[in-house]
């Protein structure tokens, strides 16, 4: 399944490539990435809550994962300092808006109605949604359309639900941790997220025996770098860069660290 999702993630790259070098071309660039020079740091918002894809180091109490290795080669690409500014679903694209954050690497999803508020590099991830569940619990996903799920405030998967299942009761949580805890208690038979997250969740569970992932997908998604609409400069710079992760073999090294080459 990891090379099937490697391949399709590449060719996801390559396509988006194709597309965004015809609009980069024709549109005048903006300043931000002067100004991300200038300053001589890059402001990514990321998860601290999100694990494989951003979470806090027991040890060190900084935030690694794989959106932060990511945002790494970026700042090192624009040869300026990293700052990770912490994030939840809801809030990416407001710190993105507000300035407070230059680039968006968390995890987000590619939408079209994201894409009218702020702009998408080229995808570097390909995911799906799934159900986890307890492990005694049916395992056809249409078994719980009139169920109670959980799902994180502000993600495609809290939209995907509304649509799939409009007679299920869905509660919303901050982060993916908060709703694990409400499976766990009982308050909702199911909760849903990314594929690779609700993996990397699962394994890190003391009680993972209690639970399982359903194999049916509620939705595939193509997670991207979110970038302030207009600023086709930086996202060229961004683009370049994930042509170069994926070139020399980088990106498929980060892969490896947080999901495994298997």
């Amino acid at each position: 399944m990891a090379a099937d999702k490697k391949s399709y993630h590449k060719l996801a790259l390559a396509l988006g490539l194709l597309a965004a070098g015809g609009m980069l071309s024709t549109q005048a660039q903006a300043d931000r990435l002067a100004d991300i020079k200038a300053a001589g740091v890059v402001k990514v918002a990321t998860f601290d809550a999100n694990p494989p894809f951003g979470s806090i180091d027991p040890k060190t109490h900084g935030i690694v994962g794989y959106d932060v290795d990511f945002a790494n080669a970026l700042a090192k690409a624009l040869g300026v300092k990293l700052e990770l500014v912490a994030t939840n679903p809801a809030n990416r694209i407001p710190l993105l808006q507000s300035g407070k954050a230059d680039l968006i690497v968390a995890d987000i999803t590619i939408t079209p109605e994201r894409a009218q508020v702020i702009d998408f590099s080229t995808p570097y991830f390909v995911t799906g949604q799934q159900f986890l569940v307890p492990a005694k619990s049916p395992d056809k996903l249409d078994e719980y359309s009139r169920a109670r799920i959980g799902a994180v405030k502000g993600t495609t998967g809290e939209q995907a639900l509304h649509q799939r299942f409009p007679q299920s009761r869905v509660l919303s949580y901050d982060d993916i941790p908060l709703a694990l805890t409400a499976l766990r208690n009982g308050n909702v038979q199911a909760i849903t997220q990314d594929s690779t997250i609700l993996a990397g969740l699962l394994a890190q569970a003391p009680d993972k025996a209690n639970f399982k992932i359903l194999p049916d997908l509620l939705s595939k998604e193509e997670i991207g770098v979110g970038v302030t609409k207009g600023e086709t400069a930086l996202l060229k710079a961004v683009n370049d860069e994930l042509v170069n992760l994926e070139k020399n073999g980088q990106a498929a090294k980060i892969y490896d660290i947080w999901f495994g080459p298997q």
